[in-house]
Order: C-alpha cells, then sequence, then structure tokens
C-alpha cells in the first residue's frame, strides 16, 4: 500500500472513530443504553427483535418490555464498534510493518487495539452492571481515548514535523489535560441524568455555591440513582455534578483561550480554529441548558468536545521541540477531518 492510501485509511478510521463517539452519546441520550439486556446480541440474537412472536419470545424469556427501537440503536452502535476493531486491526498491522519508515513509536501503533479491547468489556459491563455511571463514563473517556490515538496516528503519517515551541508545547499539554477532565465531568453529568438539574443560567437554581455534602454524586462505585450508602439521590447531589462541570468550563475557557492567543500572536491560524471550536462548545452548553437539552444540541455538544481533543492531539503529535512555531502548517492534516 502506498503511503498515500495508507494516509486515506488512517483518517478514515479517524471518521469512523468520530461517527462511533457521536452514535454513543445518541445512545445514551436516547437512553438505549439498555436496549438490549445481554451482550453481545440482543435478547440472544444478532439483531434486534421486531417481529411479534420475536418480541414474545424476548419477553418470555428476558423478562420486562421489549422496546424494539431501543433496541436496534444499541445494536447499530455495536455493529459501528465491530467494524471499527476490524479497521483498526488492518491499520495496525499495516503501520507495524513501516513503522520505522513512519517513525512510528511502536506503543502508539499498538495502543489503539489495546484500547478497543478494553472497550469490548466496558460495553459488556455498560448492560451487565445496569449503566453504572463510574462503567459508561469510562467507556465514554475509553472512545475519546480512542479518537485521540487514531487522530494521533494519522498525523504522525505525515510527511515531516514541525517546530513547537516549548512554552507553546507546554501550554498544549496543559490545555489537553483541561479539556480531557472537562470531557471526564460531562460524561459524568451524562451518565447521571444530570444535565437538567440546574434549571437556569448562569445560576445554578438560583444559587451560585455548591451543597455542603456536593461530593456525594461523584463516588466511582456507587450505582445509578444512589448513593455508595444505597439511598437515592436527590436533587441538590444531581445539581452539584452539573456545577462542577460548568466550573470546570472556566478553566477550559482560560487555558485554552490562552493557547489559542498566544498562538494568534504568531500569526498562526491553528489559534483561530481553536477559538472557534471553543465559543461553539461554549455556546453548544448554554443552548442546551436554556433549551432544555434537545438531542441534536445534545449530541452535537459530545461533538464539539470531540473537536477541541482533536485539534490539540493533532497540534502535539505533528510537533517537536524547536524555537519556531510552524503551527498552519501543522493543523492542515487535522482540519481536513475536523470540518
Amino acid at each position: 500500500m502506498s503511503q498515500r492510501m495508507l494516509r486515506r485509511l488512517l483518517w478514515f478510521t479517524v471518521g469512523w472513530t468520530l461517527v462511533l463517539v457521536m452514535l454513543g452519546a445518541y445512545v445514551r441520550l436516547e437512553d438505549a443504553g439498555l436496549g438490549c439486556p445481554d451482550w453481545p446480541g440482543c435478547y440472544g440474537r444478532l439483531t434486534a427483535p421486531d417481529s411479534h412472536h420475536e418480541i414474545a419470545h424476548a419477553e418470555k424469556h428476558y423478562g420486562g418490555d421489549v422496546d424494539p427501537a431501543k433496541g436496534w440503536k444499541e445494536m447499530i452502535h455495536r455493529y459501528v464498534a465491530g467494524g471499527l476493531g476490524v479497521l483498526l486491526l488492518a491499520q495496525t498491522a499495516l503501520l507495524w510493518r513501516r513503522r520505522a519508515e513512519l517513525r512510528m513509536p511502536a506503543l502508539l501503533v499498538i495502543a489503539p487495539i489495546c484500547v478497543v479491547v478494553f472497550q469490548a468489556l466496558l460495553g459488556m459491563w455498560t448492560v451487565t452492571l445496569k449503566l453504572m455511571p463510574g462503567v459508561v463514563t469510562s467507556h465514554l473517556l475509553g472512545g475519546m481515548t480512542m479518537l485521540a490515538l487514531v487522530v494521533a496516528q494519522a498525523v504522525r503519517a505525515h510527511p515531516g514535523r514541525l517546530a513547537l515551541g516549548g512554552a507553546l508545547r507546554v501550554g498544549a499539554w496543559i490545555a489537553l489535560g483541561v479539556v480531557a477532565l472537562q470531557i471526564a465531568l460531562g460524561g459524568w453529568v451524562s451518565t447521571n441524568y444530570a444535565a437538567l438539574a440546574c434549571d437556569g443560567f448562569p445560576a445554578c437554581r438560583g444559587n451560585y455555591h455548591l451543597p455542603d455534602d456536593w461530593q456525594v454524586g461523584f463516588h466511582p462505585l456507587r450505582e445509578l440513582g444512589l448513593t455508595i450508602g444505597g439511598v437515592a439521590l436527590d436533587i441538590d447531589h444531581l445539581a452539584a455534578i452539573h456545577w462542577i462541570h460548568r466550573l470546570w468550563a472556566v478553566a477550559v475557557i482560560v487555558v485554552v483561550g490562552l493557547l489559542a492567543l498566544a498562538l494568534l500572536r504568531r500569526g498562526r491560524r491553528a489559534g483561530i480554529w481553536l477559538l472557534g471550536a471553543l465559543a461553539l462548545q461554549i455556546g453548544l452548553g448554554i443552548a442546551n441548558v436554556l433549551l432544555h437539552l434537545p438531542l441534536l444540541l445534545a449530541v452535537a455538544h459530545n461533538g464539539g468536545a470531540a473537536l477541541l481533543l482533536l485539534l490539540l492531539v493533532g497540534l502535539l503529535a505533528r510537533g517537536r521541540q524547536g524555537e519556531t512555531v510552524h503551527v498552519k502548517a501543522s493543523v492542515r492534516p487535522v482540519l481536513s477531518t475536523a470540518r
């Protein structure tokens, strides 16, 4: 396979992974995560039951009411995830043979395969542990980690490396860490169904402070809707989860904004893209609160987080230590996919 074809395959995998991340958000927001109560099939089948006799058979053997629409949403998500696994197997084999030529670290080559295996386990535990927030949030973070890895592979496969000054490189790493934590907090909001717990903006239920026991909702091993002691979470606990996500958004605005401005001061177009993605994400977050979480905007908010992650990882993957920063050229491979 030529280098050009390999790069196309890598970017195709990036696009596939992004679709999978967005599809996972859609399934979660449609409350279809338990549309199939078993794994990897659906009521013991490879497809969701939809005929009358199939539904009757599923209800008899698995209990409860069968919702074919939710079952199909979950199964389509699993089909796309399986397709990504096949893509990654082929891609890993190709990259492993050419890793020296591409100067790609062996760990970066094999890491996506390791993550996809762990993702499959998390997908199974999501079902068997009945949407346990810690597991579902980990599943979301695994998807974002997968996206970051395949973006890094695709960018590193392009010829040449671009100098990235030490201060900007440190700033980009800090921004990536801040964004990653915000993605985790956003996932915690979503998996705890706390997106509508704050009914106003900028205040949360008329307040600007956290309840005294705000940490109750952040225990990683508790069941959905319950404290670690088995007591039902109240609206204040859910509001605290949402409010901390908002507070950390301020850190994202400051850190990513400063990085973008530093790039702009050097006349680099990457700063414009980062500012644009940041503004889009802020606008989507506010709109979701004010418009009471419409599905399209909620999924788009997940995509906005993925876009910020994609841009930052692409910047770091293409850059190297140096005194001169050539960011304008470095983001082209990333932005071609971001469009």
